[in-house]
């Protein structure tokens, strides 16, 4: 396992070297650009980069989940029994935290699944004040998590025993669920507006069209049952792009964010956190990365946006024409529409 342990970087915006420790000691890894998918903007902040924490009034970020699988669950009694999820307002979640047996239990939140023989996974309850950049936060964030998966097996069996009698804690995950820390200040910062309006970007490397999923503070969750949604959620094949302005850091010339730490507002990092959008801002990145790479001064604010939009559709990207290359595809006789 390698670790970053320290970005150097020159007076001109440039990172010139990541510091890692690994088994094999210190060692700098050296490259012509550098991506950042950290998840919490490692590298950009260390180098320098403007960013943003949380809320900017209170400071407060999302809470974090430890995700965990329960074994040996009897899979019948699982798909035909009550609905776990929260929004089953009968749900046995309720009758568990009505109960008071299980004080770390701390709030209604508790999304599963099957997802292998005898086998369910869960994203269930929250850990509060968990800061991700800050590894005492983490260590501690990690003890709870176990403990807390502990605590929902004994409950589920208790309440659920057809399904969960027989089960056990099959594994904790080894990193937190994180759904909040950093997110970069960019050439282009992604507004609340942009996403009401479900706009399009003639630099666009993705389309999104993930609900704004803010999780609540602890009051919110325990007492109103969750934060309420205050933007309406997209009907089907509606979508907005994200552009490729919102993954390069204002102040440095070789350094690409990917992933939920990109330049927006915290309501819209609250939809763009998620894997499928992550996942695609990650391949752009990759390409773009490659493409500024070959500059004679690499610099990511200088890509070839048509250049960098053409690979990602070569690559299988749904990207809907601009006006201007509809036009030019008119031109050219191609009315193949992507």
């Amino acid at each position: 396992m390698t670790q970053l342990g320290a970005v150097d970087t020159d007076d001109n915006g440039k990172v010139t070297a990541l510091i890692t420790a690994s088994k094999n000691g210190l060692q700098a890894l050296q490259a012509k650009v550098y991506i950042d998918c950290t998840g919490d903007a490692d590298v950009a902040a260390w180098a320098g980069a403007e960013y943003l924490k949380g809320d900017t009034q209170t400071g407060e970020m999302m809470p974090a989940t430890h995700c965990f699988t329960l074994g040996n669950v009897d899979e019948y009694a699982y798909l035909n029994g009550p609905l776990l999820h929260s929004n089953n307002k009968t749900s046995p979640i309720y009758d568990i935290l009505k109960s008071g047996c299980y004080p770390l239990i701390p709030d209604a939140h508790i999304c599963n699944n099957m997802i292998a023989p005898r086998t369910v996974g869960f994203n269930a309850g929250h850990l509060w004040e968990v800061d991700n950049t800050d590894a005492g936060s983490i260590s501690e964030a990690l003890m709870q998590g176990r403990k807390l998966a502990a605590a929902y097996r004994d409950a589920l069996a208790e309440f659920i025993p057809a399904s969960f009698g027989s089960s056990y804690v099959a594994n904790t995950g080894s990193l937190l669920g994180v759904r909040e820390t950093r997110r970069i200040t960019g050439d282009y910062v992604l507004s609340v507006e942009d996403y009401v309006a479900r706009r399009s970007f003639a630099d666009e490397i993705c389309r999104n069209s993930y609900f704004i999923d803010i999780h609540g503070t602890e009051k919110e969750e325990k007492q109103a049952g969750g934060k309420p949604e205050v933007i309406k959620r997209y009907g089907p094949g509606e979508s907005h792009g994200i552009p490729y302005r919102c993954l390069t850091p204002r102040s440095l010339k070789n350094v690409l964010v990917a992933g939920r730490s990109i330049s927006c507002v915290r309501e819209v990092q609250g939809s763009v956190r998620v894997m499928p959008v992550c996942l695609a801002m990650g391949e752009a990145a990759g390409i773009a990365a490659a493409m500024a790479s070959a500059q004679p001064a690499p610099d990511v604010h200088a890509v070839d946006i048509a250049a960098l939009r053409r690979r990602l559709r070569e690559e299988g990207a749904y990207l809907p024409l601009t006006e201007a290359e509809a036009a030019d595809a008119t031109a050219a006789g191609n009315f193949k529409h992507h």
